[in-house]
């Protein structure tokens, strides 16, 4: 037997199971409350998940502690997110799906690098500008169509919209496309939620859903490099640093990406913010009493509370210790960020939504390093644009109890009942 399998039994509290992750976001910090006062670092069996079974895998290292999650984040060099190494998701998944639909996330230096100058280089200020003066006419019009067609689900009516339809106008995507974008986005973030699938494969689910999207891409990516626009794939698909190019599988895995991240990021920020807003009717108040003041720290509670992305995972690529227990290289780290986002060691009332709480350093869009969210400032514009519309048109609108997605990736929300 090696030292690599000479691990610790597993932690009496296990964060792994479909039942953990079929709880309450509140009832599961239970379990992480009890580990981040004992145990912030402990060996978990394998990740239950749908898409692909690994009789060498052995488990991960559970981080749920702020300080053990933005370690992890920070030293890429330690712990990597390179696909042949099992890239960043919890549940195992399939090298080639990683390198097909991760993009930047699942790179290390030097490639990651090099991608990601390449793709900001894209963000100039005039595309931003664009995407802004879109953002704030989208809202408007949004808001419009819910004051006219009155009160239902708040997911489909408002916060599954905006992000869809920001990243379409800016990327490019035609209008006759974009309900297969949805549903195909809907396929990848849905494969491991029963009632969603029914009686489809998850794996087929998945699979689809990045074909529909690689599909979309493609024909983007040929109709740019003919005739380009103003828009985001024309200037991904132009851009160059010292010579070097993004090739059309870089340009597709990428285009999945910002559809996923980009789009279930804002869609479920906005859903929790709302209910938030709800449950909290003294922040909702304030934060109408001087919106243009309170709504920078507003959106950053927004984000810490939500937290929309609920996992990734790093492998070790030499010994460290770690919280007092020594990771091996080769062994999974999954950082829990809901966990971190509750660490009253860090947040005072951690249940307590407060939008002025400051600091506040949440890793609600990741716990920093070179995978900080290149999006990050795409989603603050959103939630800024729509907020004001929202609170200001409709002040006296309220959401019911949500119904969730069942997984372990997104902290998601399937519908939501709406008055007002």
């Amino acid at each position: 037997m090696t030292s690599q399998t000479l691990k610790p039994e597993y932690d009496e509290i296990e964060l792994s199971s479909e039942t953990f992750w079929s709880r309450t976001v509140r009832d599961r910090d239970v379990s992480f409350a009890a580990l981040r006062e004992q145990r912030p670092l402990s060996w978990q069996p394998p990740a239950y998940g749908t898409l692909m079974d690994d009789p060498d895998d052995e488990g991960y290292w559970a981080a749920v502690r702020h300080e053990e999650v933005t370690l992890v984040s920070k030293d890429d060099m330690t712990f990597s997110s390179a696909p042949d190494l099992g890239g960043v998701m919890f549940e195992n998944v399939p090298e080639q799906i990683l390198r097909d639909t991760q993009s930047i996330l699942t790179m290390d230096e030097p490639e990651h690098g090099r991608t990601r100058a390449l793709v900001a280089s894209a963000f100039n200020p005039r595309q931003i500008r664009r995407i802004g003066e879109q953002i704030q006419s989208q809202a408007v019009a949004i808001v419009d169509d819910l004051l006219e067609t009155g009160p239902g689900d708040f997911v489909e009516k408002v916060a599954k919209r905006l992000p869809l339809w920001t990243i379409s106008e800016m990327v490019g995507v035609p209008v006759e496309e974009r309900e297969r974008m949805v549903v195909a986005v809907d396929d990848m973030v849905g494969h491991n939620d029963p009632e969603y699938i029914g009686d489809r494969d998850p794996f087929m689910c998945l699979l689809g859903g990045m074909g529909e999207l690689h599909d979309i891409a493609q024909n983007l990516i040929d109709a740019r490099r003919s005739a380009p626009q103003d828009d985001l794939m024309s200037a991904l698909v132009q851009a160059e640093i010292d010579g070097t190019r993004l090739d059309d599988e870089e340009l597709r895995s990428y285009f999945v990406l910002l559809a996923i991240a980009g789009s279930d990021t804002t869609r479920n920020t906005t859903s929790h913010a709302v209910k938030a807003l709800t449950d909290f009717p003294e922040q909702k108040a304030l934060l109408l009493s001087d919106f243009d003041r309170m709504i920078p720290s507003a959106i950053e509670e927004f984000i810490r509370w939500a937290t929309p992305v609920m996992t990734f995972r790093r492998t070790a690529t030499r010994d460290v210790e770690l919280a007092g227990q020594q990771v091996l290289a080769g062994d999974k780290v999954v950082m829990f960020y809901g966990s971190a986002n509750r660490d009253a060691r860090v947040f005072e009332n951690p249940w307590e939504f407060d939008i002025s709480r400051s600091p506040n350093p949440h890793v609600g869009l990741g716990g920093g390093g070179v995978h900080y969210c290149l999006g990050q400032h795409v989603t603050r514009m959103q939630m800024r644009h729509l907020f004001r519309e929202l609170l200001t048109r409709v002040p006296t609108l309220t959401v019911g109890e949500p119904e969730f997605v069942v997984g372990h990736f997104m902290n998601a929300i399937k519908r939501m009942p709406i008055d007002f």
